[in-house]
């Protein structure tokens, strides 16, 4: 039998706290110039710590609402939107108000406009070399889009009684994915990839849009879809955790070298998916009760992934901070990486005491 969704997942925490810290170290370096010397080579997959993020995202935000389908409750719109809201909203106002109040905290010189944040539109159409400065914001807006429509979407499944026929849709969006992303990599970048600033039209039309970038949520609401409705088959599966998790990593191993150069055309095409499934393994093996990512606890881990929420709104804007504040003082790369690092974890964890923690009692009193 299925644990309820309220259950502690501390092999997710795991997963959570090695995503924000392969973020972290991937935007560090490209900040810090490279420094140190020895960042670049072991932090250049980090960008798809976020990747993972979305399949975390997909399955725990989905398995909720698939527990209220199992269990023949109707989804509350009102519900699941107050719950998000009080989740998210509140510390990225406050990230957002420093970014534009406080010009030193940014990292880059421009922002995208203000109503880009507040709508959750920034990462369409978005600028690299123009709008740099909390570009990082473009992962919530795909997940705030998603948080938007799987409820619409379950509803009227649910109205319809054509839930069962909902794997129908995921096939069709995965699918869907790899055919926006060769016309986006063949009819949009390819005629602006000769251009000196190619890799800008790169991120633009494939790295940040949500109809580009869904493979990790989708791949997330496919287990959970296993774990909630299906308990027969999660149980075949839950039972090879371990084994998951060795082919998790090899199926990164083999996107690390596909994705050595992202701007080539497998890479843009099979790149998403093949790194969404190579965490959707790893995520199935941290939830699978014979893993020892399950079975292990930790509060570094644990304390981590409560603070990677924090941690990955303000970062960047703090390694800035940071470096400016100190860099006449320190010469040595090795310790301003160790130093950036406690200041990012300690503005985190003020955030959460001060602006999450008392939000999320609100929005306890609230519900």
């Amino acid at each position: 039998m299925n644990k309820p969704v309220t259950h502690k997942f501390y092999g997710l925490d795991h997963l959570r706290a090695f995503a924000i810290l392969v973020v972290f170290l991937f935007h560090y370096y490209i900040l810090s110039g490279g420094q140190p010397e020895w960042l670049p080579e072991v932090a250049s997959f980090g960008w798809t710590g976020v990747d993972l993020f979305f399949v975390l995202s997909g399955f725990l935000i989905s398995s909720q609402l698939f527990e209220q389908i199992k269990i023949g409750e109707k989804i509350s719109f009102k519900t699941f939107f107050l719950k998000r809201f009080f989740r998210i909203i509140p510390a990225f106002g406050f990230t957002v108000i420093l970014y534009f109040c406080v010009p030193f905290f940014r990292e880059k010189d421009s922002l995208a406009p203000l109503w880009k944040y507040l709508t959750f539109t920034q990462n369409l159409g978005l600028n690299l070399k123009l709008n740099g400065a909390f570009s990082h914001a473009w992962s919530l807006c795909v997940e705030e889009h998603f948080y938007l429509f799987l409820p619409l979407v379950l509803l009227l499944l649910q109205a319809k009684s054509l839930f069962k026929y909902s794997y129908w849709l995921l096939f069709i969006l995965f699918l869907g994915g790899f055919a926006i992303r060769y016309y986006s990599y063949t009819y949009l970048y390819l005629p602006k990839s000769t251009d000196d600033l190619s890799w800008m039209y790169w991120y633009k039309y494939l790295y940040y849009p949500t109809y580009t970038r869904l493979d990790g949520l989708l791949v997330g609401v496919s287990i959970a879809g296993f774990y909630q409705l299906s308990p027969k088959i999660w149980a075949r599966i839950s039972q090879y955790g371990n084994l998951l998790l060795v082919a998790s990593l090899a199926i990164l191993s083999f996107a690390y070298f596909l994705c050595e150069d992202q701007t080539t055309f497998n890479a843009s095409v099979f790149g998403f998916p093949i790194i969404a499934l190579g965490y959707g393994l790893m995520v199935a093996g941290a939830i699978s009760p014979n893993s020892f990512l399950y079975r292990t606890k930790s509060m570094v881990t644990s304390q981590l992934a409560s603070l990677s929420y924090g941690l990955y709104l303000t970062h960047k804007g703090i390694i800035h901070v940071t470096h400016q504040m100190l860099s006449k003082y320190i010469s040595n790369p090795n310790l301003m990486l160790a130093i950036s690092m406690i200041t990012c974890i300690v503005f985190a964890y003020f955030l959460q005491i001060l602006i999450e923690k008392p939000f999320m009692r609100l929005r306890n009193r609230v519900l």
